[in-house]
């Protein structure tokens, strides 16, 4: 059985950017995969607001879309620097600039906003990750000791046949890493006042809801919203609600962009 990362169409398992057209070229939307997963689960979210003419980034992160062994050798600040870098591309050809993140990839969204808060239009999460109940970083690094790979958490998708393209396997030294990088950004979720869209699923078997009802809590932010997703599990852009996603998200932008 081949990997899932060997089965993703060529040129999905890379970065991948976009300029935009006509009026919304000038306004851009990086959009940030999950932990183990890969850019195929938000290129179709990502293709879809290309359509409508924004320009969109969908950076590979550091430590996925090789091997799983890969993100064992990651350390946390490699990935919001690469989304900064990714941010800094967009904010030299756009006005405004939106960022998405699914999971980890929201977790991280959310650490780099504390930092670019001044500088960013919105921000769009689904399902985002903020901490692993019970699993302090402490405790993430003992395990990692003892067993450096674990049974995939991966491709929670309810509708049939869809795959991330994601690892088959979840490395425990790079959860130890991710949990670093959350603990830090839960303490500074209240640095973040511009506006939040937050997706949620109510059947998710991969993060609990305390993930979105601390992040929905410690946000300074005065514009925030959740919606419920009833028909997706945790890949919620792949699922059956996408849809929903790529129109609500779409509202949500054209209602803060300001060159009407």
């Amino acid at each position: 059985m081949p990997m899932a990362v060997e089965t993703a169409p060529p040129g999905w398992m890379q970065d991948w950017a976009a300029t935009g057209s006509d009026k919304n070229a000038r306004i851009g939307v990086l959009l940030v995969h999950g932990f183990t997963g890969a850019p195929p689960s938000m290129r179709p979210w990502a293709e879809f607001l290309h359509s409508k003419g924004y320009t969109v980034r969908v950076p590979l992160l550091p430590g996925h879309g090789t091997k799983p062994e890969d993100l064992n050798e990651v350390k946390w600040q490699e990935w919001p620097a690469k989304v900064q870098s990714e941010l800094e591309e967009l904010f030299k050809i756009c006005d405004q600039v939106f960022i998405a993140g699914l999971s980890m990839g929201g977790g991280t969204s959310l650490y780099v906003a504390e930092e670019n808060n001044d500088r960013l239009s919105g921000i769009i999460l689904v399902n985002p990750m903020i901490h692993l109940p019970r699993v302090s970083p402490q405790l993430a690094y003992i395990l990692s000791r003892f067993q450096k790979l674990r049974a995939s958490v991966g491709n929670d998708i309810k509708r049939p046949g869809i795959t991330e393209h994601g690892y088959d396997a979840l490395p425990t030294r790079g959860i130890y890493q991710l949990l670093l990088m959350l603990k830090i950004t839960r303490e500074n979720l209240n640095k973040i006042t511009v506006p939040v869209q937050l997706f949620y699923s109510i059947e998710d078997h991969t993060l609990p809801v305390s993930n979105t009802e601390i992040i929905m809590a410690g946000l300074g932010s005065t514009n925030k919203s959740r919606i419920e997703l009833v028909n997706s599990y945790h890949v919620a852009t792949l699922d059956y609600d996408q849809e929903l996603i790529f129109t609500k998200s779409l509202a949500f932008i054209e209602g803060l962009t300001l060159s009407k």
